[in-house]
């Protein structure tokens, strides 16, 4: 069973909604008394995309995410916003002809959309890390969150892509490219490198991230209530900016609105 299935039946511990693609994952519960929707991307070895088995985001996935963002802003428009609660573990987008051919772009970028529209019209959004958030996955399902929250754990990874493919592209052995990493924090996958860039809200150690028991489950419920609490009204992705190394990020921004 894969880290996306675990927390999210562990979290949310009510029924999977029945009209989605058996690899997208979507369960109604609460936090903190307030409603939430946990919404997670999982294997499929019966996937009818054979690039998309093993929990890769792919045509099937980002329709699905769309459709489980949207359903909830339908579903509350005019009443209170529910919490919604992007459970990561993926690890990349789907790569196949058959995926380019049907649009994979516009399935991933409806995902995107529904998730952006879900935060303007005052949803709070969480991004939970449970494992590995590669490549356009991470940017289909996660990465619209108000605050990011990652479980301290090695195999939780964030990056553009694998080290692999990674070193291929840059044309480095795996080995230089590690070297290069420790001194690029954006080339790195390890957690520190990338709150270091302001991007993530809160770490989280637990004790079994495979198997989350009772504790670990009370502790990650905990820091999502918090992380609702702490986004209040906000609709926007302001609080990533301010980390040392987003300076410029800050200062262009600074100069665009000078300028506009």
């Amino acid at each position: 069973m894969s880290r996306g299935l675990q927390w999210i039946r562990a979290l949310a511990a009510g029924r999977e909604l029945p009209g989605f693609p058996a690899s997208v994952k979507v369960i109604d519960g609460e936090l903190g008394n307030r409603p939430a929707r946990f919404v997670a991307v999982v294997p499929d070895a019966q996937n009818p995309f054979p690039r998309a088995r093993q929990g890769e985001v792919g045509l099937l996935e980002g329709w699905g995410l769309a459709k489980a963002v949207d359903d909830a802003i339908e579903a509350d428009a005019g009443g209170p916003a529910r919490v919604l609660v992007a459970v990561v573990d993926v690890p990349s987008q789907a790569y196949g002809r058959r995926e380019e051919a049907l649009g994979i772009h516009q399935a991933l970028a409806g995902a995107v959309d529904a998730y952006a529209r879900a935060r303007l019209a005052g949803h709070p959004v969480i991004g939970l890390l449970v494992g590995k958030a590669m490549s356009g996955a991470f940017l289909a399902h996660g990465y619209q969150a108000q605050r990011l929250i990652a479980l301290e754990d090695p195999g939780v990874m964030v990056h553009a892509m694998g080290k692999a493919a990674a070193a291929r592209i840059t044309l480095r052995s795996v080995e230089e490219l590690e070297t290069l990493a420790a001194k690029v924090p954006p080339m790195a996958y390890d957690l520190a490198s990338y709150a270091s860039l302001g991007l993530l809200w809160e770490r989280v150690a637990v004790e079994a991230i495979e198997q989350p028991g009772p504790d670990d489950i009370d502790s990650v419920r905990d820091v999502l209530v918090r992380a609702v609490q702490d986004i209040g009204d906000s609709t926007d992705l302001r609080s990533r900016l301010g980390a040392p190394n987003r300076a410029m990020s800050s200062r262009v921004r600074e100069r665009l609105r000078t300028q506009w």
